[in-house]
């Protein structure tokens, strides 16, 4: 190959991409895997309870409403992650550094928080929801010997540290380029149980046992009080749109794709098969777990036991969830470590424990190397989320109000905003005006669901006991 094609072929026969970073493998179907394994969560089976809280009318509606707005911002975001030029302009290989290139460094704190904080979180709340799954494993054999009524409460501290423990081998994984394969399985995991919970619903329903269902939802007077209404139905709003969300993720998959085709559009295509995807789910455990479960629609169709036969088949489903969580777990985690392990890097480059890779096990297709300081680092960070996890059980009501705060500026507000100012958008232009008011409504979405999380966190500090929580 001569000078001038090598120019025309930037990186021919190189190992690195055109940031000197090694050279990015990941494809469509990978980036597609990464989406679901961090979108579909075990909140896909409580979503029954949020239709109860919506009814027919509101409740499928909102569904739609907020997956066309979520693939229509991360659309946005995907084009934000190379500068100015779709193919050949600089890249940003994370959420923070793509805020900082279009919005400059005044703005780049208040993503960081809201980033990092849920980011961190989520850890936490995903060691506590593996542990109430793997629990509810021991609570299902429990009931089937002894009977629906028998008390087969169980505690959640050790399922937490074996949790902890395995994800102390899986974060040595250095970072995204190699959880394609995790994140294969944790989407097939995230399938099976879905499925599962759509047939037992379906059977049920068929079974001529299922509740009432009314248009709007839990009755006043009968079903909730007024107060516990409107309670509900914010933190019913809000769970359906954080269920969507992975914008704080999405920078970071896309910058694991290879640069042909163009890395936007990849993603884009993606977006569009993940959201497709959890939105045919989501339907599905929403509109047959209410049409089975009516208004009494328990918080989750599989742990809270709105199923006791077969069950073997629930136990199926609670392996799936427990292994599905391992993998999204590591998907929310390496943005994580990455912002830590550069920023130690750049300050002191010259470290040796900070740079040798030392191999363990040398297979060909799957070599595992360790690195110190990654390996003391990851591991506290593990460890610290565990601890956590066992200290404050009730997080997950503490993640509803952060993920409340974090939904609009970093699935709307952002996205929306580095979009315009890339592309030129004048904010009084039409299309500006539309985008702003997509962002202001939003906004109040987001208020709504951290009003009605604040009610569901003073609730659970009322029945607080620490190193006590027992399912």
């Amino acid at each position: 190959m001569n000078e001038e094609m090598r120019r025309q072929v930037p990186n021919a026969n190189q190992e690195q991409d055109d940031d000197g970073r090694p050279r990015r493998a990941g494809t469509v179907w990978t980036a597609s895997a990464h989406i679901i394994t961090a979108v579909i969560g075990s909140g896909v089976l409580s979503l029954a309870w949020s239709m109860a809280q919506l009814g027919w009318i509101i409740g499928p509606i909102t569904l739609i409403l907020f997956s066309l707005i979520t693939l229509y911002t991360s659309r946005l975001l995907a084009d934000c992650y190379r500068n100015s030029d779709p193919i050949n302009g600089k890249r940003n290989p994370t959420y923070m550094s793509a805020v900082k290139s279009n919005l400059g460094k005044t703005q780049i704190w208040m993503c960081g928080l809201c980033q990092y904080v849920n980011l961190c979180g989520t850890a936490v709340g995903y060691t506590i929801t593996a542990s109430i799954s793997a629990a509810a494993i021991s609570k299902s054999y429990c009931f089937h010997k002894h009977g629906h009524e028998a008390d087969c409460s169980i505690s959640y501290s050790m399922y937490m540290i074996a949790f902890g423990v395995i994800q102390v081998f899986f974060s040595q994984l250095p970072d995204f380029h190699d959880l394609w394969w995790l994140s294969i399985l944790a989407a097939v995991m995230s399938f099976t149980y879905s499925l599962i919970g759509v047939g037992l619903a379906l059977a049920k329903s068929i079974s001529g046992k299922s509740g009432i269902t009314t248009a709007t939802g839990t009755v006043v007077g009968v079903d909730v009080t007024s107060s516990q209404k409107i309670w509900n139905a914010f933190q019913a709003l809000g769970d359906i749109a954080f269920a969507y969300s992975y914008s704080m993720v999405l920078i970071e998959i896309q910058d694991t794709l290879k640069s042909t085709p163009p890395e936007n559009k990849v993603m884009k295509k993606a977006s569009l098969i993940g959201v497709s995807t959890t939105t045919l789910f989501y339907m599905l455990c929403g509109c047959l777990g209410y049409a089975a479960f009516g208004n009494k629609a328990p918080g989750n169709m599989l742990t809270g036991f709105g199923f006791f036969e077969p069950f073997w088949l629930i136990d199926i489903a609670n392996i799936c969830i427990v292994v599905h969580l391992l993998g999204a777990y590591q998907v929310f985690s390496q943005p994580v470590f990455a912002i830590v392990e550069d920023t130690v890097n750049q300050k002191w480059p010259n470290w040796k424990i900070l740079t040798k890779e030392m191999t363990v096990i040398s297979w060909r297709c799957f070599p595992i190397k360790i690195n110190v300081f990654r390996l003391i680092w990851r591991t506290a960070f593990v460890v610290t989320s565990t601890v956590l996890a066992i200290l404050m059980p009730f997080f997950n009501d503490i993640m509803g109000f952060l993920g409340a705060v974090g939904f609009w500026p970093l699935t709307v507000y952002f996205p929306i905003e580095m979009y315009m100012r890339q592309a030129k958008i004048a904010m009084l232009s039409p299309k500006g005006v539309i985008l702003q008011i997509l962002s202001f409504l939003c906004f109040l979405v987001s208020i709504a669901a951290a009003i009605g999380s604040i009610e569901g966190v003073i609730i659970s500090l009322g029945k607080y006991k620490p190193f006590h929580a027992k399912s």
